[in-house]
């Protein structure tokens, strides 16, 4: 399948109603276990840069430790860091609607844009979609998926790998357009290094 080249970052659609899902747990150890998704990062910690992309969202869910983050709702995966299947499962508890954007805390350049085109490219007859990097490679950590598919996959699932689960649903891949000098979506903050050029980048936007 082609991936979709969605909208442009910054352009404004009405999102169909939806949830959305943040990890936020794990052990950070490439980070010297620090709070990573407290790690600030263009002023903001990352998980409200995240938590601002999905902005439009019925409701926010964060799965990890709970912190000062009004209207979000805080769950923790069992056992607490044990992975994102298990962070899933706990999030998609608390979902009601019919949509869920999933995404981790860790991408400081995701943005409502991004979210949207993910939404839009949800085929009527499928699972979900996918943001694809420029290799080609699923970022399942930044996805938009139907409740119901996830449920039922989550149900017959006893892997721990994400792309375990999430990869034979067959999602739509969709890759943002990114243009020069840009920060693409998928950069993700894995290490001490990672963290420092977000700063830089963030710095740079401003």
């Amino acid at each position: 399948m082609r991936p979709r080249s969605g909208t442009g970052a910054g352009e404004a659609a009405s999102p169909p109603p939806y949830d959305a899902v943040i990890l936020a747990g794990g052990r950070a150890e490439r980070l010297g276990g620090a709070d990573k998704p407290g790690a600030l990062v263009g002023g903001l910690p990352l998980v409200e840069r995240v938590a601002s992309a999905v902005r439009d969202a019925r409701a926010v869910v964060v799965v990890g430790p709970p912190r000062d983050m009004p209207g979000v709702l805080f769950t923790r995966e069992d056992p607490p860091g044990g992975g994102p299947v298990p962070a899933l499962r706990a999030g998609l508890a608390e979902v009601t609607s019919p949509l869920v954007v999933l995404l981790a805390a860790d991408l400081p350049f995701v943005v409502a844009g991004h979210v949207r085109a993910l939404l839009a490219a949800v085929p009527e007859d499928g699972a979900g979609a996918v943001l694809v990097d420029d290799e080609g490679r699923e970022q399942w950590l930044t996805g938009a998926w139907r409740t119901a598919a996830l449920r039922a996959a989550l149900g017959a699932y006893e892997g721990r790998s994400l792309r375990g689960l999430l990869g034979p649903l067959g999602p739509a891949p969709v890759r943002p357009p990114v243009a020069p000098g840009e920060t693409p979506p998928w950069f993700d903050c894995d290490t001490v290094d990672d963290l420092r050029a977000a700063r830089e980048r963030a710095r740079g936007r401003g």
